[in-house]
């Protein structure tokens, strides 16, 4: 569907480094990156919004490198909305259609089903200064969508707005991607977001990608440390091989498995490292006697530092494991892990 090949783009401050990207027809594909990876950069390059410096970019097999932005069959959306405040929500839908030739019947048909489908009928007559952050988006995707795109650029959708309207506007999305044929592409830099949404996707930074493929891959399988910390792996060491075993700061770690290289990275999520106050009887193949080094609040769950010999584990535990392990700064604790949760590259 989408194909884009040694992609290069130099904005000055902002570059695009050999970018190698294929996004299958219908997919919904998620780019994460942290802020100023160049996610936005790569999208409006998509659109034709920046110049390419080198590279070239394919839709559908078409060579679109060259055309202007409404020639590529592409509809995007900014986290600001863009929608023009002098006119009404049903003129800013239906604005796009000014540059399309359509039948009046199908005009009507196309804005009906888009105001079933985002709840705008009680909104068709207000103006854009009237609504909330997720009615505004709401609009905004109905007017990129009604000029039927073969692809819908998505730029950080949610950030903008609260958590209630986050939700509204997560499952407004789901559901609008299940019940089109359009290829849905989006920027964010949460990768909750991107878990909940995308069905593959890659990761960003400094301009270059650094891993892409189903999201569930990236999520449990990182190939870079800097994916693996993006991803959450707090765990993240440099580890030798021997054997089955990886030694980390002089800690002998059971992997399960021998490694053909003697170096490497092993990552854990911090989820999987299990705290107990006695060493666990179970199967868990990583079992250490540690210290609390800190223990931060992180909203819902608590992220727990332990120290091992020389090296340090995360665990993220409920606020009432917390109490009832009666886990403070300083005090010992068992830590245990499965080897299966040890991930290698």
């Amino acid at each position: 569907m989408i194909r884009i090949e040694n992609l290069n783009v130099d904005l000055g401050e902002f570059l695009l480094r050999d970018i190698r990207l294929s996004v299958e027809e219908n997919d919904f594909f998620v780019l994460i990156g942290p802020t100023g990876a160049g996610k936005t950069v790569l999208i409006e390059a998509v659109a034709g919004l920046v110049p390419v410096k080198s590279g070239r970019i394919f839709i559908r097999d078409r060579d679109v490198t060259r055309l202007p932005p409404e020639k590529r069959g592409i509809s995007i959306v900014y986290q600001d909305y863009a929608l023009f405040p002098h006119l009404t929500v049903l003129d800013n839908v239906l604005y796009g259609l000014h540059f399309h030739h359509v039948s009046r019947e199908e005009k009507e048909a196309r804005k009906k089903e888009l105001v079933r489908q985002l709840n705008l009928g009680r909104l068709l007559h207000r103006y854009p200064g009237t609504l909330s952050g997720g009615e505004l988006q709401r609009v905004a995707l109905a007017r990129a969508l009604i000029i039927h795109p073969d692809v819908l650029l998505l730029d950080e959708p949610l950030s903008a707005l609260d958590p209630g309207f986050r939700e509204e506007i997560r499952d407004s999305l789901r559901t609008l991607h299940r019940h089109s044929d359009v290829t849905f592409i989006m920027v964010t830099h949460n990768f909750a977001e991107a878990l909940s949404l995308g069905r593959s996707g890659a990761v960003i930074n400094n301009g270059v990608i650094e891993q892409q493929g189903e999201i569930e891959d990236i999520f449990r399988r990182p190939r870079s440390r800097f994916v693996a910390g993006f991803v959450g792996m707090k765990n993240c060491s440099r580890a030798e091989f021997r054997g089955t075993k990886a030694v980390v700061d002089g800690l002998d770690i059971e992997t399960g498995r021998k490694r053909e290289n003697r170096e490497g990275y092993i990552a854990i999520r911090p989820e999987d490292v299990v705290l107990s106050r006695k060493p666990l009887q179970s199967s868990m193949r990583n079992v250490f006697q540690g210290k609390i080094t800190s223990v931060q609040d992180r909203g819902f769950f608590f992220e727990v530092s332990v120290a091992v010999r020389g090296a340090v584990f995360v665990s993220l535990i409920t606020k009432s494991a917390l109490l009832d392990l009666e886990l403070r700064k300083e005090a010992g604790i068992w830590i245990a892990f499965k080897a299966t949760a040890i991930h290698v590259f």
